[in-house]
């Protein structure tokens, strides 16, 4: 029946090929802006890392109290030097690291070889078992090379390519910063979109993954300067300039991030939260009761207003066009349907039943949503290269093609076009055949 049904259709649609090219621009058009903002949406309000992310938390210590630049009762979201390295001795967490931006230069072997500049993060070796960073070649550093502020680095997969021509190069020496370096790990292509593990210096996003990481206690030692945002209280400057005046210095500038597996294991965690400010709160260092948070990942970057006003803008525009073409396509369709009438009439008197008549004229719409489908396909793609003449460039570098953005704009197209078509379907199959055939 429904081949029966699907050739009514395309006779249908080859009496008046204007009206169906309307229908099918329509529905092509809006599922295409539909689409193309989603595929932009989706990434940069995705989970960096659903597998784990429930698991993966920033701790917020209240280290400002009324001084909170902000002027809110939300704690920084960072930390200070004191506090991290505080957090990091007591470890109460499964995994932990805190975290800095670093912005080096790497000096390639070679005469004339140019200095390449660098950006990264010096972090501590569970940083990388913790995020599940994966590896081409070797891995992280180990526990004793923190303690021993071992001159020992990570390196992304670009930078190896660079240096090393893409081999294997673990083992082998980098000179980053007037030192050189052992290589202990090679990363593949990683560069997590948004940045959920430094949002406070990236704003969630950035164009290129990190080029090399560094372990923490030796980027201190070796004076390594701090590329990141740096946030004090009201009123407060720092006595010295660089890193050591930043140590010393209630000023938060960096990100920190722990593991905890289960609830019972975050539950302790924010007690020893509360518990550590309570303590600070004795020796006099805070003046106010505890004000911390202790959030996971996703609700986190929610928390910092991670997805850009543009993305959701966009979103709903796209959605309130999409939304417009299927009205426009419902009156369309209402006004084919119920041309043809007699026709109905015709098919009711010789026993076709209402619901022979509606599936008629749904498989109708169908066959316009799978043409607009598949416009909306070839428009999608066009919109996804074009996507940076509308949003900006960082923005909608992040969207791309892939199976799933394919297979769900068909679909969309033809969820839209049955729905639209549904309407106009159930007022054609209530035509009276008697009413038609008396007029005829």
């Amino acid at each position: 029946m429904f081949r029966y049904y699907l050739e009514l259709a395309v006779r249908s649609l080859k009496r008046s090929p204007g009206l169906t090219a309307l229908m099918v621009l329509s529905i092509g058009f809006g599922v295409a802006a539909a689409m193309t903002t989603w595929s932009v949406f989706r990434a940069v309000s995705g989970d960096p890392i659903p597998w784990k992310s429930s698991r993966l938390f920033v701790p917020q210590l209240d280290i400002w109290g009324p001084g909170n630049p902000a002027g809110d009762h939300e704690p920084p979201d960072a930390l200070d030097y004191a506090d991290a390295m505080a957090l990091m001795r007591d470890h109460r967490a499964v995994w932990q690291s805190a975290i800095y931006a670093i912005a080096p230069m790497a000096t390639p072997t070679g005469v004339g070889r140019m200095p390449i500049p660098l950006g990264g993060y010096a972090v501590y070796g569970e940083f990388f078992p913790m995020l599940d960073v994966p590896f081409e070649y070797g891995s992280g550093w180990s526990a004793e090379d923190d303690a021993r502020a071992a001159p020992v680095a990570v390196i992304g997969d670009e930078l190896n390519r660079r240096l090393f021509g893409g081999i294997d190069s673990v083992g082998k020496t980098v000179r980053i910063a007037d030192q050189d370096y052992r290589v202990v790990g090679v990363l593949r292509p990683w560069n997590p979109q948004p940045v959920f593990f430094d949002v406070p210096d990236t704003g969630g996003f950035t164009m290129g993954g990190p080029d090399v990481f560094l372990p923490f206690q030796h980027a201190l030692a070796t004076g390594m300067a701090n590329a990141g945002s740096v946030n004090c209280p009201k009123g407060v400057a720092l006595d010295e300039s660089g890193l050591a005046g930043l140590r010393r210095s209630n000023c938060t500038w960096i990100t920190y991030m722990a593991e905890l597996d289960d609830a019972a294991t975050v539950r302790g965690y924010r007690q020893y939260l509360d518990d550590y400010a309570r303590e600070q709160q004795q020796l006099g260092r805070f003046h106010w009761a505890p004000n911390n948070r202790l959030r996971d990942v996703p609700v986190f970057l929610d928390h910092e207003h991670v997805v850009p006003g543009d993305a959701r803008l966009s979103m709903l525009v796209a959605l309130g066009l999409l939304l417009v073409c299927l009205m426009n396509t419902v009156g369309l369709l209402l006004a084919r349907f119920l041309r043809r009438s007699g026709e109905i009439g015709v098919r009711r008197a010789l026993g076709a039943s209402r619901g022979a008549i509606c599936a008629q004229f749904l498989v109708e719409a169908g066959a316009i949503g799978v043409t607009g489908g598949a416009l909306g396909l070839l428009l999608t793609g066009l919109g996804v290269l074009g996507v940076d003449r509308v949003l900006p460039v960082w923005m909608a570098g992040l969207a791309r093609i892939d199976a799933v953005l394919l297979l769900l704009t068909v679909l969309v197209a033809l969820a839209a076009s049955l729905l639209a078509g549904a309407y106009p379907a159930i007022r054609a199959s209530r035509v009276q055949p008697a009413w038609q055939l008396k007029t005829n």
